[in-house]
């Protein structure tokens, strides 16, 4: 028997072949392309005949048939191995219903090549448009989040070690400022994604007289590939994008290994509700952070999806290859639907987290976090260079600890003692100027500085976040109306080309 889709080749598909590639990559992928391509299909026909490349009947007989297949969808279609991939199935589906001359006709002045380039830019950039508004969701909740929680006082940390004094909600805001960043990464990629690689052909173009701006901007892409051979030997536009989506992975676990800390049974600082929680199947009493462990572990696995694609890709020539274009994307898809998943997680972790802010308050207190300000104090009052306060203010610390106390348990005249023994003097601070200075929440009220952790400032901060969040959002809503308004004006004009 012969191939079903070259007369070039004298025999049938190797079954290997159609069980290991073809067959898992039909049922892989053509559901999720039926859509993009049959508007791909439509618009290519479209300026077939509007540049006079196919008789107004045969137009019209592919435009019947294409608006047919749009409303059966992809279930009608029997997929055959045989046929390779999606493009030959759907062709094939259609030539049945319209037969060989009109549906034959359909494939002028293009390739797979170019054709399944705008397939991913298509799919692409839904997914750009899908991750940014899930990233907005989460940014959203975080800024909520840093607003109410402004005055929670609690530890910051370095080196998972008590820091200095700060807010439940000054750390909201910061995360919440990471992935501000992260959708300014997914909104650069925009620009490099929906730009057109149709009438590239194979690689070289076509000598029919097509017109690549006009299918471009019927499909709502913003410009040319201009060259031809770059328009279906890259996807560096994939790449870009599961490198944004492993760096927003990455964000959401190191926060995710905070909450993993702070709500173990030492820290209980955090608490969850027990909706978004597991339990053992032998401890009763156990409530497992079971979402923070899963969002921690999914970005490992997108990690390794960008790995696996990017080595895919790296070795191959710089033209269209089986290798660089379908493994090199697999991992895009599979990394896309993993990261919205998980940022439906993350988005219900931020929301639903709530600070034990009597807790964290006493924490802060018994960790010697405000000592930094006690330091400051001898520097601005008593005259010291900073590493001499750090010498006197560190022997405190050891002393209160020695006597088991708290910072607030710190008296002028342990500040005196130290003083005698490392400057050989005392300093002769009052008492409410030492305690004040110890005080976790003054020293969080005095860091009003752009940015720093004083509820004013977060508030501040909050305030001017939400609105640039407001901005992204219509510019994401813009991006969308439109890709619609071009889709439905690809749909009138396709009625009206069929009747």
């Amino acid at each position: 028997m012969e191939s079903k889709v070259s007369r070039r080749l004298t025999e049938t598909v190797a079954q290997e072949v159609c069980d290991h590639i073809y067959g898992p990559r039909l049922a892989r992928d053509f559901r999720a392309v039926f859509g993009y391509m049959t508007d791909l299909n439509q618009a290519h026909v479209l300026m077939l005949a509007r540049c006079g490349l196919i008789s107004p009947d045969a137009a019209r007989t592919l435009a019947a048939g294409l608006l047919r297949m749009e409303e059966e969808g992809p279930e009608v279609v029997e997929l055959d191995p045989q046929r390779e991939d999606s493009y030959f199935n759907y062709e094939a589906h259609l030539i049945k219903l319209i037969g060989t001359d009109a549906g034959g006709r359909m494939h002028i002045a293009r390739s797979r090549n170019d054709l399944t380039a705008a397939l991913d830019r298509l799919r692409a950039r839904d997914l750009l448009l899908d991750a940014g508004q899930a990233l907005l969701q989460v940014e959203e909740h975080a800024l909520d989040g840093a607003f109410r929680f402004r005055d929670a006082v609690m530890p910051g940390y370095t080196h998972l070690q008590p820091a200095q004094p700060v807010t439940y909600g000054f750390y909201l805001a910061g995360v919440a400022q990471s992935f501000e960043r992260d959708f300014g990464r997914l909104a650069d990629a925009w620009a490099r994604t929906n730009i057109s690689p149709l009438g590239a052909g194979a690689l070289a173009g076509t000598t029919f007289a097509i017109d690549r701006h006009a299918v471009a901007a019927t499909l709502g892409f913003e410009g040319l590939i201009e060259n031809t051979l770059d328009a279906v030997a890259t996807r560096d536009f994939g790449l870009e994008i599961l490198a944004d989506l492993s760096q927003i992975a990455i964000g959401w676990s190191r926060v995710a290994q905070d909450y993993h800390v702070l709500v173990s049974h030492e820290f209980q600082t955090i608490e969850f509700p027990d909706r978004v929680t597991g339990t053992s199947s032998i401890m009763p009493q156990k409530k497992n952070p079971v979402v923070l462990e899963h969002l921690k572990g999914k970005a490992g696995h997108l990690l390794g999806l960008y790995v696996a694609s990017a080595t895919a890709v790296k070795g191959t020539h710089f033209t269209n290859t089986i290798d660089g274009n379908r493994e090199g994307m697999r991992g895009v898809w599979e990394a896309g639907e993993e990261a919205l998943r998980c940022l439906a997680l993350f988005d219900l972790i931020i929301a639903t987290g709530r600070p034990n802010a009597a807790l964290m308050k006493r924490r802060v207190t018994e960790d010697f976090a405000s000592a930094t300000d006690l330091a400051d104090v001898l520097v601005r009052d008593a005259d010291l260079s900073f590493r001499e306060a750090h010498h006197i203010v560190g022997a405190v610390v050891r002393a209160a600890m020695d006597r088991g106390l708290a910072a607030d348990g710190i008296t002028t005249e342990m500040v005196d003692d130290a003083a005698r023994d490392q400057i050989g003097r005392p300093l002769g601070l009052s008492p409410e100027l030492v305690r004040v200075s110890l005080d976790p929440t003054a020293s969080v009220a005095a860091r009003i500085l752009p940015g720093g952790p004083a509820p004013e400032a977060v508030a501040r901060s909050v305030e001017a976040a939400q609105a640039r969040l407001e901005t992204r959002r219509a510019d994401l809503a813009g991006k969308r109306s439109r890709l619609q308004q071009a889709r439905e004006a690809l749909k009138r004009d396709m009625r009206q080309l069929a009747s």
